[in-house]
């Protein structure tokens, strides 16, 4: 005889919707795939009349999410309504103290509230799956747990936001400047309603937070992740970084190093030739690196109804297999807590800014850099005017910290016209 999973579907949006089109269409495939009949049994959104282009009539409707994840005939909770607080975290505890599973595609729940969450399942005996929390389609959650088990990981990389990439591969292809293309993104659909979790690089930081706590066995910990956003990036910028043979990139990079666990996200130079460099448009990318499998790269879109549905189905499917796996890849309990690193490792540095006009200027920078002990590879000028120099410096591998104590001298000095950009140049 054939079983039966039933969902509760809480939020009926662009995913929601996917969700619920997929399971029709795909009814008898899903079966074969999974020996199991995929049904849905319930769902909750904000207005129960709106117009989503599909039909809900034959499902049971709950105003409150906490009713629809307590419900008896829903066997698992798909949260799909986002948010680190409120009504997703309050439905996503009923529903596992009420002995269903969960899945999920809240990245900033996980992110925050990850820890207590797998504590909370795996006492009960219940599985959070989470794969459309982390890019898109992309299966870099299942390749992380399951595929790569057998790896001691050594670095976890990525271009994790689709609307940064958007726009800072169209400011180079289309020579418009970063406001142009925000106000471009706000059109189309494409930033959060606060776009700051976009731009400010802290959407794609809560899924780094996820990765890494699967890749290096740690609890998750997006306050230990350094963050920068895109904001400050100028055209001038890209085509700099073009002429050297680099593409700017909003980049996550985790990796476990002798100071502790380094997190960051933050507009990087990459390799133009490189994967990472060849990235266009809304598409998100994952490199893995693992001491067996070398390096491996994840591609795919990291956004839109058919690429996250897919991923939330995928986790469906193994829970109707019934493959479960605790929530980080290992036992809650073994989780180790992140000691961040105070220093990340060295790196050679993009620096931008602009002089006066004053004779000894370009000395004094120097001098600047040398006492804190960052050497400089090249430097140039161009543009100049009657009032100001604009200088391009690329060190040689530094500390961030070194950098910053020269940045902050920099400024204090009566030679600098422009707070300086820095960014990092990442090697791949």
């Amino acid at each position: 005889m054939t079983r039966t999973l039933r969902l509760g579907i809480a939020g009926l949006g662009t995913v929601g919707v996917g969700v619920v089109k997929i399971i029709r269409r795909q009814a008898a495939l899903l079966e074969a795939r999974t020996g199991a009949r995929i049904e849905i049994s319930a769902v909750s959104a904000r207005d129960a009349n709106k117009d989503r282009g599909v039909n809900l009539s034959g499902y049971a409707w709950e105003t409150d999410p906490v009713a629809l994840a307590t419900r008896d005939d829903v066997d698992v909770f798909v949260e799909l309504m986002g948010g680190s607080e409120g009504a997703a975290k309050d439905a996503t505890e009923a529903a596992l103290a009420a002995g269903k599973d969960v899945v999920t595609a809240n990245k900033a729940l996980l992110a925050i509230h990850g820890q207590a969450l797998a504590d909370q399942a795996e006492a009960a005996d219940r599985v959070i799956r989470y794969e459309a929390a982390v890019a898109g389609g992309i299966p870099v959650i299942k390749s992380l747990t399951e595929g790569l088990a057998g790896n001691e990981i050594t670095r976890v990389m990525g271009v994790m936001n689709g609307t940064c990439n958007y726009i800072l591969t169209n400011m180079e292809a289309k020579g418009l400047g970063y406001n142009a293309l925000f106000d471009e993104c706000a059109e189309l659909g494409y930033l959060e309603a606060d776009p700051n979790l976009d731009v400010g690089g802290i959407d794609a930081a809560h899924k780094l937070a996820i990765l890494s706590s699967i890749a290096f066995g740690t609890k998750p910990n997006f306050d230990g992740i350094e963050i920068e956003g895109i904001q400050r990036i100028t055209l001038e910028d890209i085509h700099q970084a073009a002429d050297m043979g680099y593409r700017i990139k909003l980049l996550g990079v985790a990796q476990r190093t002798a100071r502790g666990l380094e997190q960051r996200m933050q507009p990087c130079l990459v390799p133009a030739t490189s994967p990472l460099g060849q990235l266009e448009g809304g598409t998100n990318m994952v490199v893995i690196e693992g001491d067996a499998v070398d390096q491996i790269v994840l591609r795919g879109p990291g956004a839109g109804e058919g690429p996250t549905a897919s991923a939330v189905l995928g986790d469906i499917c193994d829970l109707a297999r019934g493959l479960r796996i605790p929530t980080f890849g290992q036992p809650a309990a073994m989780l180790e807590e992140a000691k961040p690193a105070q220093t990340g490792l060295p790196a050679p540095y993009y620096l931008r800014t602009a002089l006066l006009d004053k004779p000894g200027a370009l000395a004094k920078v120097a001098a600047i850099l040398g006492d804190a002990g960052v050497s400089i590879d090249r430097m140039r000028q161009y543009g100049h005017t009657d009032t100001t120099a604009p200088i391009l410096i690329v060190t040689h591998k530094t500390t961030r910290a070194a950098l910053d104590e020269a940045l902050s001298a920099l400024n204090a000095t009566d030679v600098v016209a422009m707070e300086p950009v820095a960014l990092r140049i990442e090697a791949l």
